[in-house]
């Protein structure tokens, strides 16, 4: 594949999910100024997408809503190039901290239904325990593990250590609803945020991982260091390769007229064929 399909990778991703973004399509005419955008040739009107670069042949509109295609000031460019490959990562992550905030929520309903009918829970546990040792024809030793032992030790917990557990996982469902909701639309802060919250949480991780080491928690460390040194190199957090204004300039640069100029080819000099 070449270094300019490999470019346009995230591009046509975008125009396949939302369409190619074409502007005049509902001009009377065409002027020569408007050659980025649009062209007549051949009895045909050739719109270019502002975002993949493909033209797309159109006749010219039977009812025209305008004189001329808009003004450059007028037109909203879309992301192109690095703008648009770090907006489809960040919707990544943003995916990942929604299903954070899912399983947190869920959990948090659970520690509150659970501490709301600990005693009746409790009897209906202990009638079925009793069951159980009468069947076996002795005392069974919960302390001694199993299903029953970590039951057992369940039970014991006081109901405030639930409210409090509860309480701290909505908390940390709504900081994961947050970074997921900012992120998705690209705030800036939701880049830092998310960067301060993933890595206050990698000396718990790498404790865990060291007093219980299992692979789910091995690959959520990697993804957790992952994303924290993507925000910070990519995204140039905390002005790190010349920070948000380095990263203003790429945008623009990617994004802007510069890059459609940049990429359009020779124009003809006559527009009306």
């Amino acid at each position: 594949m070449s270094a300019r399909a490999r470019k346009l990778s995230y591009e046509l991703l975008g125009c396949a999910r939302h369409g190619h973004v074409l502007v005049g399509t509902d001009a009377a005419a065409v002027r020569p100024q408007d050659h980025l955008v649009v062209r007549e040739y051949a009895g045909l009107r050739w719109y270019r997408c502002l975002r993949c670069d493909a033209w797309l042949p159109r006749t010219a509109p039977a009812s025209p809503a305008r004189p001329f295609p808009p003004e450059r000031d007028e037109i909203s460019l879309p992301l192109r190039g690095r703008a648009l490959r770090d907006r489809y990562v960040l919707r990544l992550i943003a995916v990942d901290r929604a299903v954070h905030f899912v399983v947190l929520a869920v959990l948090a309903t659970a520690v509150f239904a659970f501490a709301a009918d600990k005693p009746m829970l409790q009897q209906g546990f202990m009638r079925v325990l009793a069951g159980l040792q009468a069947g076996v024809g002795g005392p069974a030793n919960t302390a001694s593990g199993g299903v029953e032992g970590e039951l057992t030790r369940l039970f014991a917990i006081s109901i405030r250590s639930l409210v409090l557990t509860g309480a701290a996982l909505i908390c940390y469902a709504v900081l994961e609803g947050v970074e997921a909701v900012g992120l998705w639309q690209g705030r800036r802060w939701a880049e830092y945020l998310t960067f301060v919250a993933t890595v206050l949480l990698v000396p718990l991780e790498v404790y865990e991982i060291g007093h219980r080491p299992t692979a789910l928690k091995g690959l959520t460390l990697a993804i957790n260091l992952a994303i924290a040194v993507y925000l910070v190199i990519a995204k140039r957090l905390f002005g790190v390769r010349g920070g948000q204004r380095a990263q203003r300039e790429l945008r623009r640069a990617d994004s802007g007229w510069a890059a459609l100029e940049h990429a359009t080819p020779h124009a003809s000099a006559d527009y009306s064929r």
